[in-house]
């Protein structure tokens, strides 16, 4: 048997009725049954449109219920067909935020949207370092200048993949697991690479509960990877090493073993790696 709530009319007076608080309370869409039967039948309306954009069922009514409430969609000609519209929108939302590792509501904005899904370090043939490079990379029609030629005894620059490598091996070294300072480190590397300024890129990380939450890592040990790797962003520590970061001292050629002659650096890498739950086998 068909609700009356399925036509466009019937949604209307059934969400005009919902909304005047005088008649039917403030509780009306938790104790209304027809308001729980609308919400049921909202499930099955959107599933398939859920399912679409890898979203569970229940999403969808979540974003039919912020749609309904509105005055937008009880004034309009055909109410199912601006919650079917607002559905839509949301659940897309929702499908690049899980992609992109950040809130439904940066999701939404058009300059994050064009942004591609994030890759875990490695997972491509080619790192990101290095489609970075492809894509700043001279044109045919104007070449780049060949590289200076090497002094006798002088060392080859340290490449920032390189760079991000030496910094995931001295964290797994002091403590962290490898699979956890890997997708970090890569994580960080990647905002910092969109951001191209450390500094901008620390401001969004350290809001990033998204990202954070993904990596599963407490605020403590994220806050302290992210200034350990970009650097201390108080003005007071920005002509010190503190302030730079170990990611651009490795790239202008610190080397590894001068970083670990620092007590206290070692000390705070090792505190805010994560912890593991062991198994206990019984």
């Amino acid at each position: 048997m068909s609700a009356s709530f399925a036509t466009p009319e019937g949604l209307r007076a059934l969400l005009q009725r919902l909304h005047d608080r005088e008649s039917v309370g403030y509780w009306a869409w938790r104790q209304d049954p027809e308001a729980e039967r609308l919400m049921q039948f909202t499930i099955g309306k959107y599933r398939s449109l859920a399912r679409t954009h890898n979203c569970e069922p229940e999403d969808s009514a979540y974003a039919a219920f912020e749609a309904m409430r509105t005055r937008a969609v009880r004034c309009a000609d055909d109410p199912w067909a601006v919650i079917t519209r607002a559905v839509q929108v949301s659940l897309i939302a929702e499908e690049r935020a899980a992609g992109l590792l950040c809130s439904t509501s940066q999701a939404r904005r058009r300059e994050v949207m064009r942004h591609h899904d994030a890759r875990r370090f490695g997972e491509d043939e080619t790192g990101f370092l290095e489609l970075l490079a492809e894509s700043r990379g001279p044109s045919p029609v104007d070449p780049a200048p060949a590289a200076p030629r090497l002094k006798p005894g002088e060392a080859t620059p340290t490449t920032a993949f390189e760079a991000l490598n030496l910094v995931i091996s001295m964290f797994v070294a002091l403590g962290w697991p490898s699979s956890s300072a890997t997708c970090t480190l890569d994580y960080i590397a990647t905002r910092l690479m969109e951001a191209g300024d450390r500094h901008v890129a620390h401001a969004y990380l350290r809001r990033d509960l998204a990202g954070r939450v993904a990596l599963d890592l407490d605020r403590d040990s994220w806050a302290t990877a992210l200034r350990i790797v970009l650097g201390n962003p108080d003005k007071a520590a920005v002509a010190t090493r503190a302030g730079v970061g170990v990611l651009a001292m490795l790239v202008c050629d610190w080397k590894v073993i001068d970083l670990l002659a620092d007590d206290g650096l070692v000390v705070e890498i090792r505190d805010s790696a994560p912890k593991v739950a062991r198994r206990i086998d019984v």
